[in-house]
């Protein structure tokens, strides 16, 4: 019997081809890979081909399928994290809002909550934004919310809160209503040196200006080529974890291609905890 998160994987490759986001032309080359570069092309080859990817007179334009890919790792998201309710219970909620880059989004949740003062303050003092410049600007893709609960829900088993205590938490709705930022996930459906650094900013914004635990900050990306996942998952201190669409037909793809650079370096994401599949997300989530 199939497990609910390997048929959730198998649909969301399924709509990722379905819907033309992961697709091929008719010479064979993948709508993920870089037409200017081999081994990218190699390598996205195969791993579309493994996910049965169909060929289409023209690919979906950039914009499009960065959107698509949007809602694809949403919708897998909204399926399978509560899948492990009895590991991180809860009232949650996941929303994209990655369309919504005209308002600012992550200011109406806790730990942000205070960037809209920031911001209105600094629209009105040129001083302020010369200094501070975006530094505090926070635009992610998908957005995974805790709702703040009723005390009879904290008090269901023991009597554990009461006015007399805990009146700053923020998990306590008595104390406010605002739902609670658990992770950030920034989706990217492939990778040029300016989306990757840009990702690695964001991730730092994220981490200055909470007040309050830090959320968990993912990338999710369907980057074919090693190197360039290199530039995004190496090193520590911004991104939790880059997770990608496909890890386990983009380790077959590069080790068919005997390219001994793309090998070791794929390893070396691999082992060193820095690349994962998008089924590892959801329960890295429950962590």
């Amino acid at each position: 019997m199939t497990a609910a998160l390997t048929a959730a994987r198998e649909q969301f490759h399924k709509g990722l081809v379905d819907r033309h986001t992961l697709s091929l032309s008719f010479d064979d080359v993948a709508s993920n890979a870089d037409g200017n570069q081999k081994t990218s092309m190699a390598i996205a080859l195969r791993v579309a081909q493994d996910l049965n990817a169909q060929a289409i007179p023209k690919k979906l334009d950039g914009q499009r399928a960065g959107k698509q890919f949007e809602e694809a790792v949403e919708k897998f998201l909204v399926e399978t994290f509560p899948f492990f309710h009895s590991l991180r219970p809860g009232s949650w909620t996941i929303e994209n809002v990655g369309g919504s880059r005209s308002e600012y989004q992550i200011s109406k949740y806790e730990p942000y909550r205070h960037l809209t003062d920031l911001a209105r303050a600094i629209e009105n003092d040129r001083t302020l934004a010369s200094v501070l410049g975006n530094s505090y600007e926070i635009s992610p893709d998908i957005l995974v919310l805790r709702n703040p609960e009723r005390d009879a829900t904290i008090n269901r088993n023991h009597e554990l809160v009461d006015a007399n205590s805990g009146q700053y938490a923020v998990i306590r709705l008595a104390n406010q209503d605002r739902p609670i930022v658990h992770a950030i996930v920034s989706c990217k459906w492939t990778l040029r040196s300016d989306r990757a650094q840009n990702a690695r900013s964001e991730a730092l914004n994220v981490i200055r200006n909470r007040k309050g635990r830090t959320p968990h900050i993912a990338v999710v990306t369907g980057e074919p080529t090693p190197s360039r996942l290199a530039s995004l998952a190496l090193g520590t201190g911004d991104i939790d974890t880059v997770y990608h669409f496909a890890l386990p037909e983009l380790i077959k793809a590069v080790d068919k291609t005997e390219n001994d650079e793309a090998i070791s370096m794929l390893r070396t994401l691999v082992d060193g905890k820095r690349l994962r599949d998008i089924s590892d997300l959801p329960l890295d989530l429950a962590v």
